[in-house]
């Protein structure tokens, strides 16, 4: 028996992730509301699609998308928080505002568009939310700084909303990929700190590392973003998603690293941790 027909609603659509999974979807037969700072930048054009402007950190029009989501298609089934870039390089070549835009677009836009979509979803007691974090959320590095905050951030408000919204059987999932082949590490969706010129000499060396590394990763990294975009519609079909899961081979590894070094760590450290205990 064929699978009905969905709406997915995904941020971040005109590029990367984003588009691949527009694409999977529409080509599984489902509706498809595409999002992207200006609808212009998505160029699929298909009936079942509907390209509107959003941009994330701007709540209004979070509320306003979802909207006019409902209005042509009448219920939300999926929701892909996509849109997102990564602020790169040491904690301190970064400054305030560099932290600030980087939360309001990767924590705080992906906060009002759930906002914004899960009393549809309630409503229908039912939906799929797939929160794309990264394996920078399961592992900080030296250079991902506020990029890795983020992440972790978008995974500890995932673990708890999921507790909050499966009465209403809404599912919420982690993705988290590894190195994939889109343009997150071109110019135009990754940033650097906006005062590298006043840094200290002492992170010289390290901060033309983090530099280098980067650039020379771009476009080489082995995800592939179609293979991600069907491992999405998997994951929205499934009568029983996980809470996370990492993709790639390279976020596997990075998840079954930290598993052992956090129970490493556990294990050398819990005589100390239970001495703070006190007395009832």
């Amino acid at each position: 028996m064929a699978t009905p027909p969905t709406t997915w609603f995904i941020t971040g659509a005109a590029r990367g992730i984003g588009a691949h999974t527009v694409q999977a979807a529409l080509d599984a037969g489902h509706n498809v509301v595409a999002t992207a700072r200006s609808r212009q930048q998505i160029s699929t054009v298909h009936d079942r699609l509907l390209a509107l402007d959003l941009d994330v950190a701007n709540e209004a029009q979070a509320h306003a998308a979802v909207q006019a989501a409902v209005a042509r298609f009448g219920r939300l089934d999926v929701l892909v928080n996509n849109a997102g870039y990564g602020q790169l390089g040491l904690f301190e070549e970064s400054n305030a505002a560099d932290a600030q835009t980087q939360f309001d677009t990767n924590v705080f836009g992906l906060f009002h568009v759930t906002r914004a979509v899960l009393p549809v979803m309630r409503q229908q007691r039912a939906g799929r939310v797939l929160n794309i974090s990264s394996i920078a959320g399961m592992r900080g590095r030296a250079g991902t700084a506020l990029y890795s905050a983020s992440k972790f951030a978008v995974e500890g408000f995932s673990e708890a909303l999921a507790q909050e919204v499966a009465a209403f059987g809404i599912f919420v999932t982690i993705v988290q990929p590894g190195a994939f082949r889109t343009d997150f590490l071109d110019g135009q969706s990754m940033r650097y700190g906006s005062q590298p010129s006043t840094i200290s000499v002492d992170y010289a060396a390290q901060s033309a590392q983090v530099t280098e590394g980067f650039g020379a990763r771009n476009h080489l990294q082995p995800g592939d973003p179609a293979r991600l975009a069907a491992v999405l519609l998997q994951l929205a079909a499934h009568p029983a998603p996980p809470l996370r899961l990492a993709a790639g081979s390279d976020a596997v590894e990075v998840v079954g690293a930290k598993i052992e070094a956090l129970r490493a760590e556990w294990l050398a450290w819990r005589g100390v941790s239970v001495t703070t205990d006190g007395v009832l």
